[in-house]
């Protein structure tokens, strides 16, 4: 490899970390208007999550978009200007996207938990895998209310369908799912407390079931269950 492209690749990278520092989350909600600091608000993260819990998930979407192209971007340019470097390459510009989002040089190193953007860049590298895990990951928010657990759960479940599906991507998915998972360490202590609060409330899968009445209601309703006979006597 020449030094022009050692110096393209270097280059690349960087501007890679630096495109993915930018904390969408905190530039959508300062020109969005709102009074509340995402970092100082709710989790005091500055994810799309976070953004829900505060300002709803109208404006959560256009984060996590923004977020997941952070690694989308950087990744399928590689693979266009690079189609000869292998997975090695790719892997690399997708560390420099993560890093760059979950210690941005402009927030003093204190970003998100990088799992949108992991997506975006997984989502370039192998779409199959990506869309599964993008699935699992609302199925599981959507029973839990969690967005710890459905990060979670979605990577190990990238993980066992890039095996099965795409096994030349498990490394790079295996080495996304160890850095996801570091990134939610504090997350997984307060689920293992019972501490982690919700994002959304969770979807209740059966019927719920009324309370039986009181005792005193039944002996005040008549034989069917309506109100007593009494009572049309009153009118």
């Amino acid at each position: 490899m020449t030094l022009s492209a050692l110096l393209g690749g270097g280059l690349f990278l960087l501007l890679s970390y630096l495109g993915a520092a930018i904390p969408f989350g905190v530039v959508v909600t300062t020109l969005y208007g709102g009074d509340a600091d995402i970092r100082t608000t709710g989790s005091g993260n500055i994810g799309g999550t976070n953004v829900a819990r505060v300002y709803g998930w109208r404006l959560a979407a256009l984060v996590i978009t923004l977020d997941a192209a952070k690694g989308f971007v950087p990744v399928a340019l590689a693979r266009l200007w690079w189609p000869g470097a292998g997975i090695g390459w790719w892997a690399a510009v997708l560390a420099a996207c993560f890093l760059g989002h979950c210690f941005p040089v402009y927030l003093e190193f204190r970003g998100g938990k990088g799992v949108a953007t992991s997506a975006g860049g997984l989502l370039a590298m192998a779409p199959r895998v990506a869309v599964l895990a993008g699935a699992l990951w609302l199925v599981l928010l959507a029973a839990t209310g969690r967005s710890s657990v459905a990060a979670l759960g979605a990577t190990a479940g990238a993980i066992g369908v890039a095996l099965w599906l795409d096994p030349w991507v498990a490394p790079v998915v295996v080495g996304i799912g160890l850095a996801v998972m570091a990134t939610h360490v504090p997350n997984i202590r307060r689920l293992v407390r019972g501490e982690e609060g919700s994002v959304v409330r969770p979807v209740r899968w059966g019927r719920a079931s009324a309370l039986p009445p009181e005792p005193g209601v039944l002996l005040q309703q008549g034989p069917t269950g309506g109100p007593p006979v009494a009572a049309f006597l009153d009118r």
